[in-house]
């Protein structure tokens, strides 16, 4: 993260394009890693739960 805020922001284009030669903003990566990351962890809570039968914190 810091390397990239040095080299340019998070408004940057990303180095590798996606098939239609389009590159996505670093900005656009960091959120869909952030939204990635929160999906799953709901996931593992929903396993966790049903396995020990402990809800909440």
């Amino acid at each position: 993260m810091a390397e990239a805020l040095a080299g340019g922001g998070l408004d940057q284009l990303a180095r590798r394009s996606w098939p239609d030669g389009q590159a996505p903003s670093l900005r656009w990566i960091l959120c869909h890693m952030i939204e990635e990351y929160a999906r799953h962890n709901g996931h593992a809570d929903l396993l966790r739960e049903s396995v020990d039968g402990l809800t909440g914190e």
